[in-house]
């Protein structure tokens, strides 16, 4: 059903009126619930493959998904064809899909277009049966219809999206017909949050706040310009919120380039208030923290283990340890780890063992059709150890910069392995023995390209 609102700002703050005003104090602190992956005795392992749009590989040609046991997805004489027999996941471009612990269920948002905004749960029931259950509910008044959200590991209770938008701040020194002396001073950026109770379908917070960088960092042009991938600390009382910095020039106020990049950064929020705003810094990690369509930073042993992005020195696996500040003691580097240069994390998952599987490209990866070739490794986050998967296939076409999603049951993690455009197979990793196995087959359509397993 399309979902038509007006005057969206004034709608949220109207609507959140009440539960602002009743909001949990800062000393409310949820139930911890600790994020386990158990192994089961049967699951559905659901892939995800983005259609092609215009070109191959840009995945806006929409969503499918289909469902497999987890027998079915080990078995390598099983063909997967979402493309011909999938469901289509609402969404005007590529769906930002999540699952339960379980993997019975399919959380979606739709991505833009007329829909874009809106939460639907779906029942895992095999094949292409996907059964819509609850209340379809829209967060585009508070987030837009382009929304990046991300599921809470707290029991599968709760989502989060997040927006940010700048403004460009001028001092016009009391003559704002003439620009000739305005100075620069900072650019204002102000994030919103909301948190979704995804049992309920229902809206359980929203909250806006201004965010500051230090008054130097300020005055020299930079400014957050993203945000993306809230991630609950393990005491369940802190929000925090992945970070990507800009610049501008402060003499022009237009985009700057080639400048130096700042320590990576994290905005930490009170939760569940979604007050207190502050921003912490490493030190030891450079560049973003917002990651892109895959979860970028997940709990482990009571802390958070985030991935950053665009660092100079290739991408680091940071700590934010149990006081809500940056561990910059824990150096783990990928360009380091891998024996590479320019390492980007793409995507990655860790099981409950503290062992992950990680998509990454680097500076040597060939340029294929889409854009530049993916590889997966094996990460230890303890012994800050990585390995790339030589068991897996690798192509020139083979492109991970959209990878979504990793399905996890114990120690094990299933993968898709597919080029654009050609066919491929799920993997499964054993994070703990490293054993892969070569799973069902996957078939592929043209320009398009699989997105994970959930």
């Amino acid at each position: 059903m399309k979902l038509n609102f007006l005057n969206l700002k004034s709608l949220a703050i109207l609507t959140l009126g009440i539960s602002v005003l009743t909001a949990c104090s800062d000393d409310d602190i949820n139930e911890t619930v600790d994020p386990v992956d158990p192994i089961s005795e049967s699951r559905w392992i659901t892939i995800a493959g983005a259609k092609m749009g215009d070109n191959p590989g840009d995945g806006n040609g929409g969503t499918l998904i289909y469902a497999v046991s987890k027998e079915d997805a080990k078995d390598p004489s099983v063909s997967i064809n979402p493309f011909e027999n999938g469901f289509i996941a609402p969404s005007n471009r590529t769906a930002r899909l999540q699952a339960s612990e379980d993997g019975n269920t399919i959380f979606n948002i739709s991505y833009a277009g007329d829909t874009g905004g809106n939460y639907t749960k779906y029942t895992v029931e095999g094949g292409q049966t996907f059964t819509q259950t609850g209340t379809e509910i829209s967060i585009a008044p508070y987030v837009g219809t382009a929304p990046r959200w991300i599921k809470l590991f707290d029991g599968d209770q709760t989502g989060s999206a997040v927006y940010v938008s700048t403004e460009h701040q001028v001092n016009d020194n009391g003559t704002p017909d003439d620009v000739s002396d305005d100075v620069y001073t900072h650019t204002e950026a102000t994030i919103g949050v909301v948190t979704l109770d995804l049992v309920n379908s229902a809206i359980n917070n929203f909250q806006e706040h201004v965010v500051a960088l230090s008054a130097e960092e300020e005055a020299n042009g930079y400014y957050i310009s993203r945000i993306d991938m809230p991630t609950l600390n393990a005491a369940g009382n802190k929000l925090y919120i992945g970070a990507r910095l800009s610049k501008v020039n402060p003499a022009t106020v237009e985009s700057d380039s080639g400048y130096e990049i700042l320590g990576s950064k994290t905005i930490v929020l009170d939760y569940p208030s979604l007050l207190n705003p502050t921003v912490i810094t490493s030190t030891v990690g450079h560049g973003n923290t917002n990651g892109y369509r895959s979860i970028n930073a997940f709990e482990y042993n009571g802390s958070v283990y985030q991935a950053n992005q665009s660092d100079p020195e290739g991408s680091h696996i940071l700590k934010i340890d149990a006081n809500n500040e940056y561990d910059n003691s824990y150096d783990f580097n990928l360009d380091d780890a891998l024996g590479v240069q320019g390492a980007y994390i793409l995507a990655w998952r860790p099981a409950a063992n503290g062992k992950a599987v990680l998509a990454y490209r680097h500076e040597g990866s060939a340029d294929g059709v889409a854009g530049a070739q993916g590889f997966f490794a094996l990460v230890d986050l303890n012994a800050k150890t990585a390995v790339k998967i030589d068991a897996i296939p690798y192509d020139p076409d083979f492109y991970l910069f959209q990878y979504q999603g990793f399905a996890v049951d114990g120690n094990e993690i299933y993968l898709t392995q597919a080029p654009v455009g050609q066919n491929g197979n799920i993997y499964v990793v054993d994070t703990e023995t490293g054993t892969v196995t070569k799973g069902a087959e996957l078939v592929n359509a043209e320009g398009s390209h699989f997105i994970g397993a959930w």
